[in-house]
């Protein structure tokens, strides 16, 4: 029993998020607390961003010199999860779509740790931000978060959860979330909505692994110990058709490549389009882009903050 909800332990993950606010009325008023911050639009320049991406995750701690704010977006159904140790500021970041649940949970705990040893012990603090309330699979997504979380043996302290219907809005009797995204200063620990332009490098490549579903894998995409983002190796298997998908319509993909169709940010197809492109150019990635089976590193540039290749 290692979880806790508002400072009191729990003897089971909680499995209905209805009653789940019912029963904790305090997280309802954190979420409208955070619904108040306004969003920040947060660019590669010099604050430090390192975007992550869906079935990803990325660890870091408050002196990293190359990284301030752990951020993700284009949240819909997804979590995004944040996990911080109070003593040493560690802090972790996972873009959770269902995938790797409790591998996933126990190597961000782990890490968390690993980045902590030698401070005062303490309950880590957890974060959840998204999966809106539109139908079942984010009531799913936070239960089985709930139980990956609950069966370590830490103490967690949930301390925010802005999920569901939290984190939900009716618009002409449509469901759209209220954050797409959110990011937190790791010096600080401060978390606010946040909306990300330039999403860092190989995204077109890194949306192919999850469009094709290649492995249920979260991937770890940064050291902190050396500041460098580091994507693959990792292979997905040949689209069929990929050609017959790019002379579709905008609205064919859009309807037919996403779980929240009505709901989808601008520029939604346009990055759907990037990845079946790549996918095309790249039916082999484990032949043509990680080659020697090496991974993709890249290191932050201190004048732009862009991440930029480090010799692949």
């Amino acid at each position: 029993m290692v979880l806790f909800l508002n400072g009191v332990v729990q003897e089971e993950a909680p499995a209905d998020i209805k009653m789940f606010y019912i029963n904790h009325p305090v997280y309802r008023e954190s979420a409208t607390q955070l619904h108040s911050v306004p969003p920040k639009v947060v660019g590669p320049g010099p604050v430090g961003l390192l975007c992550v991406r869906q079935r990803e995750m990325a660890i870091t701690v408050p002196h990293d010199k190359h990284v301030t704010i752990l951020a993700g977006d284009n949240v819909t159904t997804c979590i995004l999860v944040f996990l911080r140790h109070p003593g040493s500021g560690a802090t972790g970041l996972m873009h959770y779509d269902g995938s790797g649940t409790d591998e996933g949970v126990m190597s961000m705990i782990a890490r968390v740790q690993e980045l902590s040893y030698g401070y005062p012990e303490g309950r880590l603090e957890l974060s959840l931000i998204g999966a809106y309330s539109s139908h079942n699979y984010s009531v799913e997504l936070f239960y089985s978060l709930m139980v990956a979380f609950h069966k370590q043996a830490v103490e967690i302290d949930l301390v925010l959860a802005v999920v569901g219907e939290l984190n939900t809005i009716v618009r002409n009797g449509t469901h759209w979330p209220i954050l797409y995204g959110a990011g937190m200063n790791v010096k600080t620990g401060e978390i606010f909505p946040a909306t990300i332009p330039d999403k860092g490098p190989d995204i077109a490549l890194r949306g192919a692994r999850v469009l094709t579903d290649a492995g249920q894998q979260i991937l770890d995409v940064y050291d902190c110990s050396v500041g460098l983002m580091r994507i693959g190796p990792f292979n997905y298997n040949p689209l069929r058709g990929v050609d017959l998908w790019l002379e579709q319509s905008d609205e064919f993909i859009l309807q037919h490549l996403s779980t929240t169709p009505d709901i989808e940010p601008p520029h939604f197809v346009s990055m759907v389009r990037a990845m079946l492109k790549y996918i095309r150019d790249h039916p082999f990635p484990a032949v043509t882009v990680f080659r020697d089976n090496r991974p993709h590193y890249y290191r932050r540039d201190e004048h732009t903050g862009a991440w930029i290749p480090l010799g692949y």
